[in-house]
């Protein structure tokens, strides 16, 4: 029997949590702010939703070059990269005069964003042993919590201070030439890894080729755990534009919608590590299963709430009723990823992976703002609350079943 290596914290610590803490601090600073700005270009409830929604859709047009990108120029080149590329979006989201080009900016930090996050997941799947793969990945994913914790609180401070919203995309800004800076300025966690560079390029350069072909021959397991999957990742995405979205639609100010969403991030970002305790010992349904749940009748109770008198203190009680549900299962999509992907040459099955959660973060959005359109906010609300429920069931149905000894076993 093969001993697995010993897994050290420390030496994932400031490669590659810190980067994604920076990133995602600046990433939290203009979700809130998203759908304001939109309006104060002049674009309705629905377009607004369309503009948050493009973060998502970039990061899955992102999905499709992003393997090749890595593969070709190597993994902290194309962090840095990324990290200007999403700068370059930001800035022009910062000079916006019309919605269409403030969607195009915000679409652009998506698509970065895709290629910053593809190397850490493949890198933390083929590093941390099976017994700390959870906790590995739902640090990481903590990571983006806390910096969706941070992020909301910066921006509500700068905006107070210039009175101008706007100022919530230099936030981003500030956070991707720092993310660039430390990861040329710091030793590289790749070349503590057996193999390093050539491997993480190995592993890269499988990624890039047949994506779709991939998604064909992965089509058995993804249809059963991938749909449910693509719901969770659906709801979520949902979340980050619905609690902004709610925010205008009951009159809040930026400051008071940043806050909100802000404490709502604590909240969210206080569970991540429980979450990779909780699948370590028992299994990952114990964790993805509630998660659901909370998150289906969360946004369920927040669509009935819209014309009542208390309405901005059930908004207050029902984002961090969300928050804790969707802490819960804090880096439950990448472990599912790595538990189906092949150990050896993971990176193939999590671009297909990636790509089928990522279109159902790209797609829910998109419904949402449809939703609110035709009829109205309180209506998608309850939709996504639906498809909450309805995820819960099938991975409920279909999750992995996890030893913590004997590893995964996919339901047949």
């Amino acid at each position: 029997m093969t001993t697995e290596p010993a897994f050290r914290w420390r030496s994932v610590a400031f490669g590659v949590f810190l980067p994604s803490l920076l990133f995602s601090t600046g990433e939290g600073a203009i979700i809130p702010v998203i759908p304001l700005v939109a309006r104060d270009l002049g674009a309705s409830l629905a377009i607004a939703g369309v503009i948050a929604s493009m973060l998502m859709v970039g990061e899955l047009v992102g999905d499709i070059p992003s393997g090749w990108i890595v593969s070709r120029v190597g993994e902290r080149t194309a962090m840095v990269g990324a990290s200007f590329v999403a700068a370059a979006g930001l800035v022009l989201a910062l000079v916006a005069r019309t919605p269409l080009v403030l969607g195009t900016g915000i679409g652009l930090v998506g698509l970065a964003t895709t290629v910053f996050v593809l190397a850490r997941h493949a890198f933390i799947t083929v590093f941390a042993p099976l017994s700390h793969r959870a906790r590995a990945l739902s640090t990481l994913g903590g990571m983006q919590r806390l910096g969706y914790f941070f992020g909301p609180f910066v921006s509500a401070a700068v905006i107070h201070l210039t009175g101008w919203t706007s100022a919530a995309f230099i936030v981003h800004i500030v956070g991707c030439v720092a993310v660039a800076v430390f990861l040329l300025v710091t030793p590289d966690p790749v070349n503590r890894l057996p193999g390093g560079e050539e491997r993480i390029e190995r592993v890269m350069r499988a990624e890039s080729a047949g994506l779709f072909g991939t998604i064909w021959r992965s089509r058995g397991v993804l249809a059963r755990v991938g749909s449910g999957a693509m719901l969770v990742s659906a709801v979520r995405a949902s979340r980050q534009v619905i609690l902004p979205l709610w925010a205008l639609s009951i009159g809040l100010n930026e400051t008071s919608t940043a806050l909100i969403i802000g404490i709502a991030g604590a909240v969210d970002f206080t569970l991540f590590y429980a979450g990779g305790q909780i699948m370590d010992r028992f299994g990952r349904m114990f964790t993805v299963v509630p998660s659901m749940i909370g998150l289906g009748l969360g946004f369920l109770a927040l669509s009935l709430t819209h014309e009542l008198s208390g309405r901005t203190a059930w908004f207050i009680a029902l984002a961090i009723v969300v928050s804790l549900a969707n802490g819960i299962g804090a880096g439950i999509l990448m472990t599912l990823g790595a538990d189906l992907a092949d150990r050896s040459n993971p990176a193939p099955f999590l671009g297909a992976w990636r790509f089928t959660t990522d279109a159902g973060a790209a797609a829910a959005p998109l419904l949402v703002s449809g939703i609110t359109a035709v009829v109205s906010l309180s209506l998608a609300v309850g939709v996504v609350g639906g498809l909450g429920l309805l995820g819960a069931a099938i991975l409920a149905r279909n999750v992995p079943r996890f030893t913590p000894h004997g590893g995964t076993r996919v339901t047949t």
